[in-house]
């Protein structure tokens, strides 16, 4: 009998997701206010970028902002929006590879949702999703480590432990983006210091390890510094009694379960395999190939299944 695949849709774990995305297909702005006022700030966060990977949606939330230009909910929308639609004309390949017709198009499209969100974070300077996706606008715009660090110095005045824009901020601290990797594992390390016990915020060692796993090889993640690392971060988080299946729970676990799984730490990848039941994440399982088929064979491996 073959191994179930992971069901990577979000929305089996977090039904908001389903409630919002009926909203705005059917156009209903109250019902997506309903749906966003309703979470925590966190929650909310995460619910509007799903607007990243929405297609249809930018005449709609257009509509919205011209009636209310100072509905921070509909601009975050349609921030995301703006900037999946750019992300998805340069691809995910490197620079070197991607066109330069295609680099143009994909900066012209950041700057208009650039643009957007400096005007939503005039209208709205304390709403955590803004400056979220103001986080995306600067790396891709190539904006620098100083615009960053204030746009996530902002954003921590708000809330000191808001984890979509932690995962944004550590993206720009990586080489790839202009940071390093001393700087990038500071953040991570001193992030998961201050974050309360059984929080998400210590996941961000194991993205950084990772991220400098994908540069460097699985020598790198053998030492026994990232491993006691790993662990460390994992018994602060996913292994403590307060851990919570709060919004974006299936991430953080997927996250500590792949890097236990490219440790060949069975017994830690299989507890958190069992956590996920059959759900799963698309990132960071795609770093490895398609996420479904990389899940299924490093949990069947993790289980004492596979070599």
């Amino acid at each position: 009998m073959l191994p179930r695949q992971p069901v990577l849709d979000p929305a089996a774990a977090y039904p908001r997701i389903t409630g919002l995305r009926d909203a705005l297909d059917s156009g209903d702005w109250p019902a997506c206010r309903a749906v966003l006022d309703a979470a925590d700030p966190v929650e909310r966060t995460e619910l509007t970028m799903i607007a990243f990977a929405e297609p249809g949606l930018e005449t709609f939330l257009r509509g919205v902002l011209d009636g209310d230009p100072g509905d921070g909910a509909a601009a975050a929308l349609l921030g995301q929006h703006l900037i999946g639609a750019a992300w998805r004309i340069r691809t995910s390949a490197r620079s070197e590879q991607v066109s330069p017709e295609r680099l143009a198009a994909f900066t012209d499209g950041l700057v208009t949702a650039e643009r957007l969100l400096v005007d939503a974070a005039a209208r709205s300077p304390h709403d955590p999703a803004i400056w979220t996706a103001r986080l995306i606008t600067a790396r891709g715009l190539r904006l620098g480590l100083s615009e960053a660090h204030r746009r996530y110095a902002r954003l921590a005045e708000i809330d000191p432990h808001h984890l979509p824009g932690q995962w944004q901020f550590l993206q720009q601290l990586c080489p790839k983006s202009g940071g390093d990797w001393a700087r990038a594992h500071a953040f991570a390390r001193e992030t998961a210091d201050a974050a309360p016990r059984g929080s998400f915020g210590p996941v961000l060692v194991a993205e950084a390890h990772l991220e400098h796993w994908l540069e460097s090889g699985l020598r790198y993640l053998a030492t026994d510094q990232v491993r006691a690392e790993l662990h460390e971060a994992a018994r602060r988080s996913v292994w403590h009694a307060d851990f919570r299946h709060t919004h974006g729970w299936v991430r953080v676990v997927s996250t500590f379960a792949m890097a236990f799984a490219l440790l060949d730490d069975r017994p830690a990848a299989d507890s958190l395999f069992t956590e996920l039941g059959d759900l799963g994440s698309e990132r960071p399982w795609d770093y490895l190939g398609e996420p479904g088929s990389v899940i299924v064979k490093y949990r069947k491996r993790a289980a004492g299944g596979g070599t």
